[in-house]
């Protein structure tokens, strides 16, 4: 796939605070991107600038051939979903997305993007009478109404809970089905591995890593776990003699396995019932970005 963003050597700095220091890479067309880390990371400075809401201090940006500098070149080619929006409370659903397609010749149909996005109920709801998720998904509609080729959600779910937050995600891919490349910020580690094609982290405005999810996961061999309930006085047997295991923790009724290889999950569970260890409640659970992002930094992600 072609690449539709180039970013080299991007940095920007606010007095001695450096924000982005040195970022280099590309978004490919079609592709889900994510650039996950902490607040303060870096990482809405760095969209802003490739979006031409901030100006660079050093460094090059294209995005589809155009320097965001300039912004009326690129209007009608990106869409943009800020962290920090807000519209004035008494407009309606219906008018706002009015409002917004006057700015562009060609809009998106707004019967239909309605409908995609849920709200063809709430075309005459004012905006302070919108849930949260609601209010996403009108933010959403406002970011596509020009036909954008790239589409740029910042923290889209910070706020939500887990069922609007899910729903979030079924929209993302949606509109990556569309055609649509999506760049996506946020510091939610699962989001990310679960929409993102690849994923940049960033952390003190520095890269520290770039890849697809499971090949992050991947780089940092990080242990699986097994995680198991017994009875208090029952005895573990030596599971740490099984070639898979690395270590067992235990706390009261809880065990905790650390292991990996392919076997390592059915040899755990074949040496307790050859042993007659009663379980209940085991269940495995996966590397996962934050375990990365723990490995990398040497610290666990922080909100």
């Amino acid at each position: 796939m072609p690449s539709v963003i180039e970013v080299t050597d991007l940095r920007k700095t606010y007095g001695d605070l450096v924000a982005v220091d040195g970022v280099s890479f590309s978004v490919e067309e079609g592709e889900i991107f994510g650039m996950v880390g902490p607040n303060g990371a870096g990482k809405t400075t760095t969209v802003e600038c490739i979006e031409g809401l901030r100006t660079r201090d050093a460094g090059e940006v294209s995005i589809l051939g155009i320097d965001p500098k300039d912004r009326m070149a690129l209007a009608d080619k990106i869409g943009v979903q800020l962290q920090e929006t807000s519209l004035s409370a008494r407009i309606k659903v219906r008018e706002a997305l009015d409002l917004f397609a006057s700015f562009y010749e060609n809009p998106a149909d707004i019967d239909s993007l309605l409908t995609t996005l849920g709200l063809e109920d709430k075309e005459s709801a004012k905006f302070d009478k919108l849930s949260g998720g609601q209010k996403q998904r009108l933010f959403i509609a406002l970011a596509l109404i020009s036909r954008p080729k790239i589409v740029f959600f910042d923290e889209l779910t910070t706020g939500l809970d887990p069922q609007a937050r899910r729903a979030m995600w079924d929209l993302v891919r949606e509109v990556r089905g569309s055609g649509t490349t999506v760049v996506l910020t946020t510091h939610f580690m699962e989001e990310a591995e679960r929409l993102c094609d690849r994923v940049l982290i960033i952390d003190e405005g520095r890269i520290v890593a770039l890849d697809t999810p499971e090949a992050l996961v991947r780089s940092i061999g990080a242990e699986r776990r097994v995680v198991l309930t017994i009875a208090e006085d029952a005895s573990l047997p030596s599971l740490e003699s099984l070639p898979v295991v690395t270590r067992v923790e235990r706390s009261g009724s809880r065990a905790i396995v650390y292991g990996a290889g392919e076997r390592f999950v059915s040899s755990v569970v074949g040496l307790l019932e050859d042993e007659g260890v009663d379980f209940v409640d085991l269940r495995t659970e996966q590397p996962t970005l934050d375990d990365v992002f723990l490995q990398l930094t040497g610290r666990e992600m922080r909100e």
